[in-house]
């Protein structure tokens, strides 16, 4: 019992965590924003799965790390242009359109990779960003090795969720996207296109989970494999109402979860010779189950979520 606590207390055990919560706070982030604006995006999982390819593929052919970067949320981007056209402008169902975005997204990325690598029995491998070393930073004790020795992108996503947090309360575009997920006909009657701040919201949350699975890929791996987004992009669904629709909570929950992973990882290393190991990989999602269950049931969720809105309507 002793060496399960040990586990707790050590650097490597948060560090690990910090990493393995990376992709998820790009995807909670990019959940967070598309929600605000009042539509869930379940096109997650596909979204991930082509930044995850698209971002690799694009360092494969020649470009540097950061172009990969940029490729990955364009294509982000794109699908999530594509989920807005479906539930923003037709205001279709937002289940059903999510769902299908997933899929169009994974198999495009899939059929991609077939095609352009088609007699590949190993992924190639590119190389992938590096952790950094931080001067004074990283020499701070247990916080220095934690947050300041990862890679460029897991400061990248830290960085983003004070970004957002000022962006949503501060600035008057955030204060507009936030209105459309309460009460859009009031935004209407301000003279603001409902249409148009949904789809922005849309397109830019997109963006950002597709950098999360980007970061798989080159950041975590250096390579692209299928399932290797492997339900993160559901579990950042379930993170954001965890998270109250908060990117400060949304950072939390995404450690949260990240540190159960790490702890399941390190458990079985202790006790694996007496449990299957099947027991520990479903730790981390029970613990989740009922953190979601204990820390949710008071959360404050957008008015208009998942309503579809018509100009004039009221």
């Amino acid at each position: 019992m002793a060496s399960v606590f040990d586990i707790l207390l050590t650097v490597s055990f948060w560090a690990a965590a910090v990493r393995i919560a990376t992709p998820l706070i790009f995807g909670v982030l990019g959940a967070l924003l598309c929600e605000k604006s009042g539509v869930l995006n379940l096109g997650i999982e596909g979204i991930m799965t082509v930044g995850a390819m698209s971002g690799w593929l694009a360092v494969y052919a020649g470009a540097d790390l950061w172009t990969g970067v940029v490729v990955a949320a364009f294509m982000g981007a794109l699908f999530g242009l594509l989920l807005s056209f479906f539930t923003v402008t037709l205001g279709l169902s937002q289940h059903v359109s999510g769902l299908g975005v997933t899929m169009l997204a994974t198999s495009a990325a899939y059929f991609t990779y077939r095609v352009i690598l088609p007699n590949v029995d190993t992924p190639p491998r590119i190389i992938p960003f590096q952790p950094l070393d931080i001067p004074v930073l990283s020499s701070i004790p247990l916080l220095g090795p934690v947050l300041f020795q990862q890679t460029a992108l897991t400061l990248l996503a830290f960085v983003l969720v004070g970004v957002l947090a000022w962006f949503l309360a501060k600035t008057p575009l955030g204060l507009a996207v936030r209105a459309v997920g309460e009460n859009p006909s009031a935004v209407e009657a301000q003279g603001l296109n409902v249409l148009w701040l949904r789809t922005c919201a849309v397109v830019a949350g997109s963006a950002i989970m597709a950098i999360g699975g980007a970061f798989l890929t080159m950041s975590a791996f250096d390579a692209f494999f299928f399932e290797m987004v492997a339900g993160r992009g559901w579990i950042c669904i379930a993170l954001t109402v965890f998270a109250s629709w908060k990117p400060g909570k949304a950072l939390f929950a995404a450690i949260l979860f990240g540190a159960f992973d790490a702890f399941q990882v390190r458990l079985q290393q202790v006790v694996g010779a007496f449990l299957p190991s099947q027991i520990f990989l479903m730790i981390p999602y029970i613990l989740s189950i009922v953190a979601l269950v204990v820390w949710s049931r008071r959360a404050s969720y957008p008015k208009a979520l998942m309503i579809p809105y018509v100009r004039g309507q009221r």
